[in-house]
């Protein structure tokens, strides 16, 4: 993953320091020193979906700061099986039902996606991935996104994808 997986991590790094510090109104307050930004960002929320799988490491299925949800990328496990689907096409189902129900936990839907990162294990299953991941989205209003091949992902799955969403205030 090595520069790929570097140069995507500087990207959201540089997308959350600007949605986070640039005001959305004029009335906002602006961060006036690191130990206030240091007490907005700990202002936080953790979002756990039981409907959804378990995170299989230390990390959060969600986490809220602000308006912003930050959903950590899905596979395709069944939440209630642990397995994975044998198609390329029904695991990025089972990834989308899985974001969608972390979404849902967090007061969201596909609606507020603002950014999305897909992870391919295959590039070439990108036409497949591609038109499922659209079908859950409005036309016209899709999120920002990349899509990057990877050498393997976890639990050796074809498909992993994380969003960014804002919250409707």
């Amino acid at each position: 993953m090595g520069k790929a997986w570097s140069a995507l991590t500087l990207l959201n790094l540089v997308l959350v320091s600007v949605l986070l510090l640039k005001p959305a109104t004029p009335s906002v307050e602006h961060f006036s020193s690191p130990e206030s930004m240091s007490k907005k960002i700990s202002d936080r929320k953790i979002i756990r979906a039981l409907t959804a799988p378990e995170p299989i490491g230390p990390y959060s299925q969600a986490v809220q700061v602000g308006n912003l949800v930050f959903v950590s990328g899905q596979i395709g496990l069944d939440s209630i099986t642990g397995t994975t689907p044998a198609t390329v096409e029904d695991e990025t189902r089972n990834v989308m039902r899985n974001l969608g129900e972390v979404l849902k936990s967090a007061g969201c839907s596909f609606d507020n996606v603002a950014k999305a990162t897909i992870f391919l294990k295959n590039m070439s299953d990108f036409g497949t991935v591609n038109k499922v991941y659209g079908s859950y989205f409005t036309e016209g209003n899709y999120p920002a996104r990349e899509t990057v091949e990877v050498s393997t992902l976890p639990k050796n799955v074809n498909v992993e994808i994380s969003v960014i969403a804002a919250k409707p205030q």
